[in-house]
């Protein structure tokens, strides 16, 4: 039997993927891990927005750019969670602020890290401990369902275990959610349970782990124009502000909602009308 399962084990060894080693981390300013084979793939070119056009989440911007300098200059920053509304710029605000902060000439690699690959972190840790780069590891649109067992591997990334988080790499996260998991279900859990105070305390208490808790908010009607006016401006589309308020207006009204993602999404509808390549 013994020697049965060594050949099964032999065979499986030459069936998966050999892991590939680390990337030459000067050939991009952002990469993307893969697993299956593991990998650190390039991004030659970042979907993102100036930080300038990012308006209404002034205090979240600066102090999220504060915090990333300083990582960037080699001393103590904390992991951050950016939750709230839908579409008010918490994900191109981490890609706007890594690429001001290499702007400011320190050489910040931004890494994503998708929700579902969190059990290979201590995998990627490795590679990036090794390195003598700066790395921020940004997981989009974070969140746990009730049986998700992810969130243990995510304690490995702000807890750091035995051997600690890499002095060289800070974790950002964004989420709906400000306890990452749905208001429901922790109520649910609470009642159910029959300690409910332990019931969810090891889930709810993961979003303690991030030392800044950045909260973004619905814009007001003010904002909401300015940023697209600022799109406007950006890119060179002409528009009077009195067309610009009807049109903006109406487009939020069908949408049902008023974000940041939907003025850029009047603004693309605008630049295609006028005829404007973005």
């Amino acid at each position: 039997m013994s020697k049965t399962l060594k050949r099964i084990a032999e065979a499986l060894e030459r069936i998966a993927p050999a892991p590939l080693g680390a990337p030459d981390f000067d050939e991009a300013e952002a990469f993307v891990w893969q697993v299956d084979p593991d990998r650190l793939q390039p991004v030659n070119k970042i979907s993102r927005v100036a930080l300038s056009l990012l308006l209404g989440i002034d205090r979240s911007r600066d102090t999220l750019l504060a915090n990333t300098a300083q990582f960037a200059r080699g001393l103590p920053a904390n992991n951050a969670l950016l939750w709230g509304a839908r579409g008010m710029g918490k994900s191109s605000l981490v890609k706007a602020i890594c690429a001001e902060v290499r702007d400011q000439g320190h050489d910040l690699k931004l890494v994503e890290l998708q929700r579902e690959d969190l059990g290979s972190v201590a995998r990627l840790l490795n590679l990036l401990r090794a390195s003598d780069k700066r790395f921020v590891l940004f997981c989009d649109d974070l969140s746990f369902s009730h049986d998700d067992q992810h969130y243990k591997s995510l304690k490995a990334v702000l807890d750091g275990g035995i051997e600690g988080r890499p002095d060289n790499v800070l974790f950002y996260a964004t989420s709906n959610r400000r306890h990452l998991m749905p208001r429901d279900m922790i109520e649910n859990e609470r009642s159910s349970a029959i300690n409910p105070s332990e019931a969810v305390e090891e889930k709810v208490s993961l979003s303690d782990r991030f030392g800044l808790w950045l909260g973004f908010h619905p814009c007001s009607q003010d904002e909401y124009l300015a940023m697209i006016r600022g799109y406007c401006d950006e890119h060179g589309v002409e528009i009077d502000d009195e067309t610009l308020r009807a049109e903006a207006i109406e487009w939020q009204a069908t949408r049902g909602a008023r974000s940041g993602r939907v003025a850029w999404q009047y603004f693309v509808d605008l630049a295609g009308r006028r005829g404007v390549q973005l």
